[in-house]
């Protein structure tokens, strides 16, 4: 059980949301996660920092187990949610996936209907025993995504036909709608204009009252705006991980120190 101790003394376990053990991760020969132990707490937004390429993205596709759809991606170690190993042959990815929402750099809406992208995932999933509750949930996931207001009057409109930023606000709400614990954001602004980016930070802030929220970020100033922890990845290691404004202001690690300041990235 020793390696399954908290990694910080003064959070207590029942806040602890995601908790993994020496993951590993591997594309064929090449060695792209390894040994990282972390745990990611509930109710709070973690940032995944880094250079281009240091595994962040690979590290947050193990926490839903989208890796397992490449075929040369072999993933090692030990990765709970809620003290439930999701790696466990019992463990439906499509459920977890239910439980662990995603949403993605580039916005992608469904080619359908701004009602049909919310209601898809509850009717999947059987969350709506009638028409009244699935119109219930649409408003309320297109509320959760900041966008309702905007769209309440277009539903059967197609989600494509929407802006940039309202496509990826749309893509939260839909993520939101299966009633996830945990939200995953793969670097969601990084094709935003600055206002969009604004917006879609502050909702982020809203969010973290109901889930766990985790984002791969290029942007540091993001990670320093959005997160109140954050995990430093280089080389497919987790080099340093606490507290965001501890690990901007007074990193312990050299590398954490020369990527915040700029010298590598």
């Amino acid at each position: 059980m020793n390696d399954m101790r908290l990694l910080e003394r003064d959070v207590d376990a029942k806040d602890i949301k995601i908790a993994a053990r020496k993951v590993q991760v591997y594309y064929a020969d090449t060695h792209a996660i390894k040994d990282v132990d972390v745990d990611i707490e509930d109710k709070t937004v973690t940032a995944f920092i880094g250079p281009s390429g240091c595994g962040k993205s690979t590290f947050l596709r193990c926490l839903n187990r989208m890796n397992d759809t490449i075929d040369i991606c072999r993933v090692e170690g030990d990765i709970r949610i809620d003290g439930e190993d999701i790696y466990d042959a019992k463990v439906d990815p499509v459920q977890l996936r239910a439980k662990v929402g995603m949403v993605f750099q580039k916005p992608n809406p469904f080619p359908k209907s701004i009602y049909d992208n919310i209601a898809y995932g509850p009717r999947i999933h059987g969350l709506a025993r009638s028409k009244a509750d699935l119109d219930d949930i649409v408003e309320k996931s297109l509320r959760r995504g900041a966008i309702w207001d905007e769209v309440k009057d277009r539903l059967h409109a197609p989600g494509t036909g929407l802006s940039g930023g309202q496509q990826q606000r749309l893509c939260i709400a839909r993520a939101v709608a299966t009633e996830p614990e945990v939200l995953l954001m793969d670097e969601p602004c990084s094709a935003l204009d600055p206002i969009a980016t604004s917006q879609v930070e502050e909702l982020i802030d809203e969010l973290r009252q109901e889930f766990s929220v985790v984002i791969v970020t290029h942007s540091m100033q993001q990670a320093a705006r959005v997160s109140q922890k954050t995990a430093f990845f280089h080389l497919g290691n987790l080099v340093e991980y606490g507290e965001t404004g501890q690990i901007f202001t007074t990193p312990q690690d050299p590398r954490t120190e020369s990527y915040i300041t700029g010298r590598i990235g």
